[in-house]
This record gives C-alpha cells, sequence and structure tokens, in this order.
C-alpha cells in the first residue's frame, strides 16, 4: 500500500513544464538545448522558440547555445509558462592595424609579429594567398583527353589513371580535409557542449563529419572560418544523429537479447 503510493505521488510530481527561449530584442531563439538537471532529461527549442520538458517543482532547468551566456531556472508551479531569455556573449574585435608600407618587403616585413606575417603582408599588397596546402595536383581524365586531342601527351598523367595514383590521391586529400575541419572546430567548440547535447566524446568527430555529410553548407562554412555560420548548421544536426544514435542503441540491444 505504501509503495502503491510512492508510485502514484512519483508519478503525478513529474509535470511536462513549457515555454518560450528569446533573445534580448524578444526574438525567438531556435535550437537552445535544454536541460533539466535534477532528472536530466533533455531537449531542444523548436522553431518558435517553444519547449517542453518534463519536471517536477524546485528542479533546475539550464539552458545553452553556442555564442550566448548559460542560463539556469528553477520551477515554481506547473501553471506559468517559463519564458527565458538568453544574453547573447559579446565578441571581441580585434584591433585593425593599417601600416604605411614602404614597398620594400623586406623592410615591412620585420615591422610585422612573426606569426600571420606573410598572409598580412600579402594583404596589404593584394596579392593573392597561396594554397594553405602545397598538394601535387591529382591527373584528371578530361584534361589528358582534351591534351591528347591537341597532340600533346602527359605520360605521367595517364600513368597516374591507370595506376589508380589519382584516384588515391583525390581520396586521401578529401580525407585530409575532413579531418581538417574536425580539428578545426574542435578547437574552438568545446566538449562539454557536445556531450550535453548527448553525443558521447568519443563520437564527436564522427558526429561532425556526418554534418558535413548531411549539410555541405557546414562545410562551407567551415572553409569560411565562419563558425557561427557552422554552428546554425551543427545545431540543426544534432536532434537527428542523437535520434540515430538512440535507435541505434536499442537495435543493437534488441538483436543481443534475441
Amino acid at each position: 500500500m505504501i509503495l502503491t503510493f510512492f508510485s502514484f505521488s512519483s508519478l503525478f510530481s513529474q509535470q511536462k513544464i513549457s515555454g518560450k527561449t528569446i533573445s534580448e530584442n524578444s526574438m525567438v531563439i531556435t535550437q537552445v538545448l535544454v536541460v533539466n538537471i535534477s532528472n536530466d532529461k533533455k531537449t531542444f527549442s523548436d522553431a518558435a522558440g517553444n519547449f517542453e520538458i518534463e519536471a517536477s517543482v524546485h528542479d533546475e532547468i539550464r539552458f545553452s547555445k553556442i555564442g550566448y551566456e548559460r542560463a539556469e531556472r528553477r520551477v515554481s508551479d506547473y501553471h506559468s509558462s517559463l519564458n527565458v531569455m538568453l544574453i547573447r556573449v559579446p565578441e571581441e574585435i580585434k584591433e585593425v592595424v593599417i601600416l604605411d608600407l614602404t614597398g620594400d618587403i623586406n623592410k615591412d616585413s620585420k615591422r610585422l609579429s612573426k606569426e600571420d606575417k606573410v598572409a598580412k603582408l600579402q594583404e596589404n599588397l593584394g596579392l593573392p594567398k597561396p594554397p594553405e596546402k602545397p598538394r601535387e595536383a591529382p591527373a584528371e581524365l578530361k584534361k589528358v583527353l582534351i591534351a591528347a586531342a591537341f597532340g600533346s601527351v602527359n605520360v605521367q598523367a595517364v600513368y597516374d589513371l591507370i595506376s589508380g595514383k589519382a584516384r588515391r590521391q583525390k581520396r586521401r586529400y578529401r580525407y585530409e580535409d575532413v579531418q581538417d575541419k574536425i580539428s578545426w572546430i574542435r578547437k574552438r567548440i568545446d566538449d562539454e557542449y557536445f556531450v550535453e547535447s548527448e553525443i558521447p566524446a568519443e563520437r564527436i568527430s564522427e558526429f561532425l563529419e556526418f554534418s558535413f555529410i548531411l549539410r555541405p553548407d557546414i562545410s562551407s562554412a567551415v572553409k569560411e572560418r565562419n563558425l557561427s555560420k557552422a554552428m546554425l548548421g551543427i545545431e540543426t544536426v544534432i536532434p537527428i544523429y542523437v535520434d540515430r544514435l538512440k535507435n541505434s542503441t536499442t537495435d543493437h540491444i534488441k538483436s543481443s537479447n534475441n
């Protein structure tokens, strides 16, 4: 009888609370991670900024999103809507220094710090940037055929195509590019953000690679070094990846029991 009472008490003490995530100028904020610290329930605010999560009175609810300060709220009752304002984190703007160049690269280079010396000089002089990595360009069948049509045969390019070297080069370059992009993001975003979104730490790199495939614009944003744009895309992929991860785990458990 006592056990039944506590079961019913626990059942009715947990209810759904709802609310909305907004910015300082009352604009809705989507894809905010909402976590009930007391029962570890998680959800995201939707396209209208609305969310709903299971909670009890006095539970602490945490709200987090890249680019905004983390917020916490206590549940006071089940009837009031939990509207939460997130404060945007101010972005530091680096000081822009305009140099009066003498036209002598040797002299001008000494005035710059060692870091980014070449890049800054090229920018000030209007020179094109060099490729990020010095790479041997893989042979391409189309170019080889066009050259052959004009009586010019590149024997090395033909060999690379026949031997499969060109194909292996392209595959290796694609792999290196993906790893560089993953590394660039992970240096700027703490693992805690992904872990709180229910992505295990050991699967963060896998998740980011999945994001590049599902949303090619994320890969483009990283190439442009636009972290905010990349994170907007990543936040839309998180729920999809987490659902797949949960389904995969459930299927594995079922197959193990059979």
